[in-house]
């Protein structure tokens, strides 16, 4: 084991033997399996706000989760100190709360061995002091205040953090992990008289600081939200009404990772409430559309060695060809329904318990030129990047809010729109998807995704994509023979 490996049994003196009594307390009441899992969680933040350091902090967080199975029933239970009787309550409490006459033994522990080192930091960002990071946003600040008058307010935001992980259960596995983390955001409001308008941009991932250089740099990330601001501000509003809507590459993937994603997470097919359930072998796109979700791509902010079960993860194609192929599946989902794990339990930290989650999901280039894609719209709209959003599991309906849109008029790009929002259904977006660009793109590592109170971090990403109708909610009436 590396220096990282034996973090918990060097820091806070665990050992095997330790661990093979904490499973043994939490299977005590009866279960069919049992895991542990310990995080310690550095981490440092900056805000600033009108030029000013409103905030810059430092945290650390320590503590350890046991989870008890027993058929669908989950027993969960955490302590904040690794004192060994606060686990051992622990234990006991989740052994209580999922008993059951199934018995199984604990089997010795034995170390697993990554097969993975997708963020091989050397100089974990938690190490590097404030002076540099404080540097960064300043640079952020400065730049977006350059680059027009009309900028009126600038916020800058930087986090990272350093996770070191073990997972231990009793199926014998126990893994460990050492998970970097970094994102800087930059948030800018522009003013023309009493038209206010907003711009966002910000990267990060699993990297250390060199990471932000080129464009990557805080001055790019803070034009970029600057940039939006203003074109914003001669925007027009948005027509409405049933229409083409071109999606551009990179961070439009979020209404792929809400509408689609989402709705193949195991958990909520297992229990027959996502509008994927039972589909699996069955037409859900178009054939020109390859979905999969990859939580091995080196560096980035949804990737992990192993997931927070110990699992490694995997590049699964969940849609391949507009066929539906197969779920996100955590552990007891895949006990239940007779799957093969897919690298997908993921949890906020150790507080919370696993479920199927997303790591970074995407659509796969398709053959078309994006510019022949845009020519072959007479009126339409062109959605580059989008706010927030929802999404209903059960329907699979959606509504997005698009933050810079464009028209589309006689296959050219025009006019700036504000207002925008798409409204539609995962079922079926997919299937009126008529192009697929040749410029896969993913976003530049901002992606943060809650489920049931629950925040962890992914990615999403899209090549340009065509849909041939797709509702849009606006403030201005579509013309009767505006749009297609």
């Amino acid at each position: 084991m590396s220096q990282n490996d034996r973090f918990f049994f060097e820091r806070y003196g665990l050992d095997e033997g330790a661990l093979e009594h904490y499973l043994g307390a939490a299977l005590s009441e009866g279960g069919d399996y049992a895991d542990l899992y310990f995080e310690h969680t550095t981490t440092s933040s900056i805000l600033v706000d009108e030029s000013l350091v409103k905030t810059a902090s430092e945290g650390i967080s320590v503590g350890c989760g046991i989870r008890v199975v027993a058929g669908e029933q989950t027993g969960y239970a955490y302590s904040d100190d690794l004192a060994p009787e606060r686990i051992l309550k622990a234990a006991k409490i989740a052994a209580r709360i999922a008993s059951g006459p199934a018995q199984v033994s604990t089997v010795g522990l034995s170390t697993l061995e990554s097969q993975h080192d997708f963020y091989p930091v050397v100089h974990a960002p938690t190490d590097e002091g404030l002076d540099p990071k404080l540097d960064l946003v300043r640079r952020a600040d400065a730049a977006a205040r350059a680059y027009d008058s009309r900028i009126g307010q600038v916020r800058v935001s930087y986090a990272d953090q350093i996770r070191h992980v073990l997972i231990a259960g009793s199926d014998g596995r126990m893994v460990t992990d050492f998970q970097p983390l970094v994102r800087l955001n930059v948030f800018t409001l522009a003013q023309e008289g009493s038209n206010r308008q907003s711009g966002s941009s910000g990267g990060g991932g699993r990297v250390p600081l060199e990471f932000f250089t080129g464009d990557r740099s805080p001055e790019w990330f803070a034009k970029e939200a600057a940039r939006q601001a203003i074109v914003q501000l001669s925007a027009q509003d948005a027509p409405a009404g049933e229409m083409e809507v071109v999606l551009g590459p990179g961070w439009p993937g979020i209404l792929l990772h809400e509408a689609i994603g989402h709705g193949l997470e195991a958990d909520f097919n297992r229990k027959g409430i996502s509008a994927f359930s039972g589909r699996i072998g069955q037409r859900v796109a178009s054939d020109i559309c390859t979905v999969v979700d990859d939580g091995t791509i080196p560096d980035r902010r949804g990737s992990l060695n192993v997931d927070d079960e110990g699992v490694p993860t995997q590049h699964n194609v969940l849609i391949e060809n507009g066929i539906l192929k197969g779920y996100l599946q955590d552990k007891l989902s895949a006990g239940l329904t007779h799957t093969s794990l897919t690298g997908n339990g993921r949890r906020e930290s150790y507080e919370h318990i696993p479920m199927p989650r997303m790591t970074n999901t995407y659509m796969l280039a398709g053959k078309d030129d994006p510019q022949d894609i845009i020519r072959s719209v007479k009126h339409g709209l062109y959605a580059v990047y989008f706010g927030g959003g929802q999404v209903d599991i059960t329907s699979g309906k959606f509504v997005f809010s698009a933050s810079e849109a464009y028209l589309i008029e006689d296959g050219k790009v025009t006019a700036p729109v504000k207002g925008a929002t798409l409204i539609g259904d995962g079922p079926t977006v997919l299937t009126r998807v008529s192009a697929v660009g040749n410029d896969l793109k993913l976003d530049t590592g901002i992606g943060t995704c809650g489920k049931e109170g629950q925040s962890v971090p992914v990615g999403v990403g899209i090549p340009t994509m065509k849909v041939d109708r797709l509702t849009v909610g606006g403030t201005a009436p579509k013309a009767a023979t505006s749009f297609v």
